[in-house]
């Protein structure tokens, strides 16, 4: 297996992974969409609300603030010594107090684990007129997106055949692909029409069809898939990738010795 990083971000990465099956590309994206635990909130207590927003509206809005922590400091509820039924190893607690008029942020919820916060502060949650007021104390916990989507540390996670744009001799440069194409992937470069990047190319085959010279041919390259990976900021893209990796490799390894035990 060969990897080639060509792009990586805070929240996004792109990279190339080649000599690899179908089965395994989808099973590192089903890896990094399902598999990672993340923090969000999972439990609402609403003291107050005069808002315009129905209590369980509100306590949704709240489950899908993304929030950022150190997953390494808290337990699965399923794993802790309490049972799931609660405590500082598996939870974390934030409180929201607000009283119109104002738009209430993300950046309002207190946190008891000042490494458990929004991962952005502006995030709108809810807009209180005069006299309206909000009172409510979450409780954080770690999950996985196969319970519920705010435990999803991915906004996007996709992967599609690598493909490979061929222009022959035959091209007359009318530049006609280079017009019609809608990723930019031709470009024109002195007497001749050259691809710019072929990782751009969405394979839609606008450009064989419009280019009368039949000049140009696209095709994919075997056992080879380009990712993108765009994360929500709970985790960097970086350690979404290699948390999805670990999670692939435990799983076999469990797998190895269940078959061994027979």
């Amino acid at each position: 297996m060969k990897v080639e990083i060509l792009e990586l971000k805070d929240r996004k990465a792109k990279f190339v992974v080649t000599d690899v099956t179908p089965a395994f590309a989808n099973g590192l994206r089903r890896a990094m969409i399902a598999d990672i635990p993340k923090m969000a909130i999972d439990y609402v207590d609403i003291y107050d609300n005069t808002s315009v927003l129905f209590d369980e509206m509100l306590a949704l809005r709240l489950g899908l603030v993304p929030l950022k922590t150190n997953p390494d400091m808290y337990q699965l509820p399923s794993e802790c010594e309490c049972k799931g039924a609660g405590c500082s190893l598996c939870q974390a607690s934030l409180t929201l107090s607000a009283e119109g008029p104002c738009v209430v942020h993300s950046k309002d919820l207190k946190s008891s684990d000042p490494e458990t916060i929004a991962v952005d502060a502006n995030i709108p949650i809810i807009e209180l007129k005069q006299g309206q007021k909000v009172v409510v104390n979450c409780v954080a916990r770690l999950g996985f997106s196969r319970e519920h989507a705010k435990y999803q540390p991915v906004c996007a996670a996709g992967y599609k055949n690598v493909p490979i744009v061929t222009i022959s001799d035959q091209c007359d440069t009318c530049k006609a692909c280079i017009d019609e194409c809608p990723r930019g992937v031709f470009k024109a470069d002195k007497n001749k029409v050259v691809v710019t990047d072929h990782y751009q190319c969405s394979m839609c085959k606008l450009c064989v069809d419009v280019c009368d010279a039949g000049a140009i041919a696209i095709s994919s390259q075997e056992h080879a898939y380009l990712f993108t990976v765009e994360t929500d900021g709970s985790y960097s893209a970086q350690e979404v990738i290699t948390r999805a990796v670990q999670s692939i490799k435990n799983r076999a390894q469990q797998l190895g010795e269940t078959l061994e035990a027979f």
